[in-house]
C-alpha cells in the first residue's frame, strides 16, 4: 500500500520534470528537432569528457528512427520509459545503449566502453563508489561471465535480460546505466545554474 502512495507522488514530480523539459525542448528546439551538439547542450554536457560518450550512447538508444536527430515524440517516449518503464523495458533500453553498433549484442569493447563512462561519471560526481575496487575490466569480465551463457563472446538481448535478472550484482552494475533518469535531472539541474 505504501508503494502506490509513493509511486503517485513520483507520478507527479515526474510530470512536473516533463513539463519542464517541454518548455526547455521547445525554447531551444524550435525546429522541432535536436541533434547530437544540442541534446549534449539541453543536458549541460561538454561535447568532450567523461559525460560525452555516455550523452552520445544514450541520444543513440533515444533516436528510435536512426535518423540521428531526436523529435519530442522520441524524446517523450524514451523519458516516459527511463522515469516509469518496468525492470525489463528499463533493461531492453539500456542494452540499446550498450549496444553501441545497433548490431544486436553487445561485444567486450562496448561493454568496456560504457562501463569506462559509466565510472569516470560517477568518480567526476562524487557518487557512490562501492565498486570502485574493481577495475574497468575486473567489471567486465564479471558480466560476462554471468550474462554470456553461451560462451560466444556477445551477449544478446536476451542474455543481457536474463542475466541481469538472475543476477544482483550484475543488475546493480547495469542499474548505473539503466537509470538515466537520475542522470537527466542531474544534468538539468546543472544546465539551469549556468
Amino acid at each position: 500500500m505504501g508503494q502506490s502512495q509513493q509511486t503517485g507522488s513520483c507520478e507527479e514530480i515526474d510530470v512536473k520534470a516533463l513539463q519542464d523539459m517541454y518548455k526547455k525542448f521547445v525554447l531551444e528546439c524550435p525546429s522541432g528537432v535536436l541533434f547530437l551538439h544540442e541534446f549534449k547542450r539541453f543536458f549541460g554536457v561538454h561535447p568532450i569528457g567523461e559525460a560525452s560518450d555516455y550523452a552520445e550512447n544514450m541520444f543513440r538508444a533515444f533516436d528510435k528512427n536512426g535518423d540521428n536527430t531526436i523529435d519530442f515524440l522520441e524524446f517523450v517516449a524514451a523519458l516516459n520509459l527511463v522515469f516509469r518503464g518496468d525492470l525489463e523495458h528499463k533493461l531492453r533500453w539500456s542494452f540499446k545503449v550498450y549496444d553501441k553498433d545497433g548490431n544486436g549484442y553487445v561485444d567486450k569493447n562496448e561493454l568496456r566502453s560504457i562501463i569506462d563512462s559509466i565510472y569516470q561519471i560517477k568518480k567526476y560526481s562524487k557518487k557512490d563508489k562501492s565498486e570502485s575496487h574493481l577495475t574497468v575490466d575486473e567489471v567486465v569480465e564479471r558480466i560476462l561471465d554471468a550474462v554470456d551463457f553461451d560462451r560466444d563472446g556477445h551477449i544478446t538481448l536476451e542474455e543481457f535480460v536474463k542475466g541481469a535478472q538472475q543476477d544482483p550484482w550484475v543488475l546493480n552494475m547495469l542499474m548505473l546505466d539503466m537509470n538515466p533518469a537520475e542522470w537527466v535531472l542531474e544534468n538539468r539541474r546543472k544546465s539551469a545554474h549556468f
